[in-house]
């Protein structure tokens, strides 16, 4: 998605909130795939998001995360997960002029999960689960998987932190995209996990059949800046 249009994205839910008010507006997920092409490490990177911190939460942005990569992320990558109000400034002029590259940028509205609008502080495995679906299929993905989550999360150390969905999807037929974090204990937890509970197998069988495909990425919590 462009920078421009995710900006047009952010207006166009304030200005919805501005003729309903009294109607409750999603918070809006800035998910920022964040690269620095002159290292190939992390720490020059965590010390420059570090920074922008301060001129981010100034245009109404909290962390919700920030993710370095286990598997699926090069070592100089990470996720920058933000959470804001309809009608925050668009945070990516702001990254871009730091030196780091944005790989890819997603503006998403959760939809069973989360509730609570907090940072994350847990440390364990975090899993991006990145889905392409069609858009009409977009609420019965989340009804199965909230049904599924009951028996999943009782039976592991394990728990769902938001399933997202693209702020503005056009039309029911269009193709669209849906983010999946799940938290971990640690990686032994994730591969019991895949052995889960028979309803919840047959509740993700079913989620499964209404994707297009998914991509997994495994990440951590990067905890100094909570």
């Amino acid at each position: 998605m462009s920078h421009h249009l995710t900006t047009a994205l952010s207006v166009l839910c304030f200005i919805v909130w501005l003729q309903n008010p009294k109607e409750e507006q999603p918070m809006i997920y800035q998910v920022l795939h964040l690269k620095d092409k002159n290292s190939n490490g992390l720490a020059a990177l965590l010390k420059t998001v570090a920074d922008l911190t301060v001129t981010i939460g100034k245009q109404g942005h909290t962390t919700f995360g920030l993710f370095p990569g286990l598997f699926g992320l090069a070592t100089n990558e990470l996720y920058w997960v933000l959470m804001s109000e309809p009608g925050a400034s668009d945070p990516a002029s702001a990254i871009e002029s730091s030196g780091l590259t944005i790989c890819d940028h997603k503006s998403l509205v959760p939809t069973v999960r989360p509730t609570d609008h907090v940072a994350r502080t847990e440390p364990g495995v975090y899993v991006f689960r990145w889905f392409k679906v069609r858009n009409k299929d977009v609420d019965e993905i989340a009804a199965l998987s909230e049904q599924a989550w009951r028996t999943f999360e009782a039976g592991f150390d394990t728990a769902v932190q938001g399933l997202f969905a693209e702020a503005e999807r056009e039309t029911d037929n269009n193709e669209g995209t849906m983010l999946l974090i799940t938290w971990y204990r640690d990686l032994s937890v994730w591969q019991d996990s895949r052995q889960p509970a028979t309803e919840a197998r047959e509740l993700f069988k079913k989620r499964h059949q209404l994707t297009k495909e998914a991509r997994p990425i495994a990440t951590r919590l990067y905890r100094s800046m909570n």
